[in-house]
């Protein structure tokens, strides 16, 4: 990819996650949104146009070059030692949750308790951890691929499974668009292959439904929680029942 394309990806990146559209970019440039699109599917910007994006996005001209060329090695995983570190507080733990669901400070300090010298505080440390790049103004720059995942069986997994997925469960799944379902039978290994693929990309799926939901205010966005598990098993009940073999 070109110079020139990485950094009109990074500004069609960066439109959708501060939720703008090709309209609001004709507004604010004084185009039509014909002419934009025909900019954008062209890459025929002057520099004095990539320029005013950079004015409208919050950035200089440097950040979006340096947005641009930290986008092609982002993390992909934390070590197990970052990840308990960010488990070992609770406050640090919901910063980092907020910041990875592109929260700005502001929306973080209106919906939490939090001062603004902690929210700082924590950002700050998520910066040293190479999570976000904490950017002039307290803007939030994230610096995870969009495969981004924490560790198999790391200290953020099992936080949840310790402490988030008792509290996920009892929830009682009677709410309007709530569900819980759950399925037996007995498959082959081939079978099983399958099914793993499926639900491989029912997660690529709500991937992608949450960067398209980007695009709307916080305040019609709703923190989702989808919980896949699949693994041979049978009740206790039942195994305590089965013949010994010989």
């Amino acid at each position: 990819m070109s110079e020139i394309s990485l950094l009109i990806q990074t500004l069609k990146r960066q439109l959708k996650q501060q939720g703008m559209t090709y309209r609001d970019v004709a507004a604010a440039l004084g185009l039509s949104e014909p002419s934009v699109k025909r900019l954008f599917a062209t890459e025929q910007f002057t520099l004095e146009r990539v320029v005013e994006l950079c004015n409208l996005l919050g950035f200089t001209l440097a950040e979006l070059a340096q947005e641009a060329q930290d986008g092609q090695r982002r993390l992909r995983t934390l070590s197990a030692e970052q990840e308990a570190e960010l488990v070992s507080n609770a406050k640090l733990l919901l910063v980092s949750v907020c910041a990875l669901n592109h929260w700005s400070m502001e929306e973080m300090l209106a919906a939490y308790t939090l001062s603004e010298a902690e929210c700082v505080q924590h950002l700050l440390r998520l910066d040293r951890l190479q999570l976000i790049t904490l950017l002039p103004g307290n803007r939030i720059r994230l610096n995870v691929a969009r495969d981004f995942d924490w560790l198999p069986d790391g200290p953020i997994r099992r936080y949840f499974h310790e402490q988030g997925m008792p509290d996920f469960l009892g929830g009682g799944f009677k709410g309007a668009g709530e569900s819980l379902d759950f399925t037996h039978g007995m498959l082959t290994e081939s079978a099983q292959a399958k099914l793993r693929n499926e639900l491989r990309q029912l997660r690529v799926c709500f991937a992608q439904l949450h960067e398209e939901s980007l695009a709307a205010p916080l305040s019609q966005r709703r923190g989702t929680a989808l919980l896949l598990a699949l693994r041979e098993w049978e009740p206790a009940a039942f195994g305590a029942l089965r013949r010994q073999r010989a």
